[in-house]
């Protein structure tokens, strides 16, 4: 059964930069997920998630990102797409995980398809809260991360309000 890893990496202290960490955080609040799905709050560790990575198959990676659309704005990237996505990011966190999947290659245990969904921050200043217009994308990105779970044939249970 292939290993499934759902990872939200960002700075929590930082507004809209903790974007991935607060939607693991709601994820893991409303569903339940089969045993071979992990979901993690990978906050800004780099090479320290190395030993959680290093039997996944398929990896969602949950982000903050700072590219050129309006703040708001959602993205998401996959395979071959995230090495131009890790080109332009230079927070440490995203050095990090570039330098775990490179590692994963070279032990031959590479990372087989990659999915970054994201959103354009507004702030990235030193405060708890995001921004409404990021916060608004939390859920957003949860029915994304659900449609890719669904693809990957993953059979996650919402659970009773």
């Amino acid at each position: 059964m292939k290993q499934i890893t759902v990872l939200g990496v960002g700075n929590i202290l930082m507004q809209d930069e903790g974007f991935g960490v607060r939607v693991v955080e709601q994820l893991l609040k409303q569903y339940s997920f089969p045993q071979n799905v992990q979901i993690l709050d990978g906050g800004t560790l780099g090479m320290e998630l190395l030993r959680f990575l290093i039997e996944t198959d398929k990896l969602i990676l949950v982000d903050a990102v700072a590219g050129s659309l309006p703040p708001g704005s959602l993205y998401h990237f996959q395979n071959n797409e995230v090495k131009a996505y890790f080109k332009e990011k230079v927070s440490m966190h995203e050095l990090g995980i570039q330098d775990v999947l490179a590692i994963l290659d070279v032990m031959e245990k590479p990372v087989q398809e990659i999915r970054i969904l994201g959103v354009q921050p507004l702030t990235v200043d030193i405060g708890l809260e995001m921004t409404p217009i990021v916060a608004e994308k939390v859920d957003v990105i949860i029915e994304q991360i659900l449609l890719v779970l669904h693809e990957w044939q993953v059979e996650v249970v919402k659970f009773d309000e």
